[in-house]
């Protein structure tokens, strides 16, 4: 009777292993510029966007799979999981930029911030847990470096990713020893969603100039971090949040 429920339980464990990294906001600048250095290393990957034709692009180009899928949708992860059940890394690249003037945020403008950017991120990881539990896996989130900075027209998404570093500390510390979660916090960073602010070249060059570093990022600055953190190079690590931010987190 024993030996059955041993042999039963090495088929569920080697069942459930997994070498997976599954990328979130895949064709968004940090995403896809993360999934092409995993790829180019080797990594199994498998990326997930809501638009079907430049996630299946992205997709073909690397020969990796894919799922089309919103975050905002009731059930999105039903259909994640569907493609794949195991994994060893989760990357949640997906961001906003949400910027009012408190005196025109309504209730709706945070509860679709915080859908985005945590609920959306919490599901995954309670969908995920067990499997990367199993697989001694890793957990890489993005913050921003407005939720440590006070910038005016932020309170939307600075409050929204100061939940997300509160998730990040306190899941590290629940989930250790089996399973490591860390965050990444940008400065503004060249992407479609920064192109309305960025179109502005005046504004973007005294964005940049605001930097030590004297520049904006770059979607690969934060995305050679994230494939650090989800490999076994970062093994040591849990509980941080770290600025990829030109130094303007710390020294302006």
């Amino acid at each position: 009777m024993v030996l059955s429920f041993n042999v039963q339980l090495r088929a569920y464990t080697k069942t459930n292993m997994s070498n997976k990294y599954l990328i979130f906001g895949a064709t968004g600048s940090i995403g896809s510029s993360l999934a092409k250095m995993l790829k180019q290393s080797d990594f199994d990957i498998h990326i997930v966007a809501r638009q079907q034709e430049p996630v299946s692009q992205l997709a073909s180009e690397l020969g990796c799979s894919f799922t089309v899928a919103d975050v905002l949708e009731e059930n999105f992860i039903d259909r994640v999981k569907a493609d794949v059940p195991n994994v060893k890394g989760i990357a949640y690249c997906v961001g906003s930029i949400d910027l009012k003037p408190l005196k025109m945020v309504k209730e709706q403008d945070f509860q679709k911030c915080m859908k985005l950017n945590l609920y959306a991120a919490v599901d995954i990881i309670k969908a995920y847990h067990e499997s990367l539990k199993q697989n001694k896996g890793s957990i890489v989130l993005f913050s921003t470096v407005a939720a440590q900075r006070g910038f005016t027209n932020h309170a939307i998404i600075a409050s929204t990713k100061a939940a997300v570093e509160g998730l990040t500390v306190s899941l590290a510390a629940e989930f250790a020893p089996d399973v490591r979660v860390n965050c990444i916090a940008p400065s503004l960073s060249h992407s479609k969603i920064a192109e309305p602010m960025l179109k502005n070249k005046p504004l973007a060059e005294g964005i940049a100039k605001a930097h030590p570093l004297k520049r904006l990022g770059e979607g690969k600055d934060s995305a050679a971090l994230a494939k650090f953190l989800l490999s076994d190079e970062s093994s040591w690590m849990t509980g941080q949040v770290i600025g990829v931010d030109g130094g303007r987190s710390k020294l302006s």
